[in-house]
């Protein structure tokens, strides 16, 4: 991704977001489904999200790492960590206090 914490975070958001609109909506037009597929969506959708969340979390860091900036990479890390809980702990707030009737 980027040096920039901020735009990793939230485009580690924006693909959660993207894919929990897609399971939303497209959970109320497809229906139940009782085949070996959906286990097998799920499992995939899972495995993508780890890919995803990894690239977004730890390729600039790691990158950086291998450069020799130590330092640098441990605190792209922690940044962008620190701004995703950021994020998360506001959608835990909305969800709880009732003003996530979107």
């Amino acid at each position: 991704m980027t040096k920039n914490p901020l735009i990793n975070a939230f485009a580690a958001t924006l693909y959660i977001v993207i894919i929990a609109s897609v399971m939303t909506w497209g959970g109320r037009s497809a229906g139940p489904d009782h085949s070996i597929l959906a286990p097998i969506a799920v499992v995939s959708l899972f495995t993508l999200s780890a890919a995803v969340m990894g690239y977004l979390f730890l390729y600039q860091p790691g990158m950086l790492f291998i450069e020799g900036k130590k330092k640098e990479a441990v605190d792209l890390f922690l940044k962008t960590v620190v701004i995703f809980a950021g994020v998360t702990i506001l959608a835990l707030t909305l969800l709880f206090s009732g003003l996530s009737s979107i």
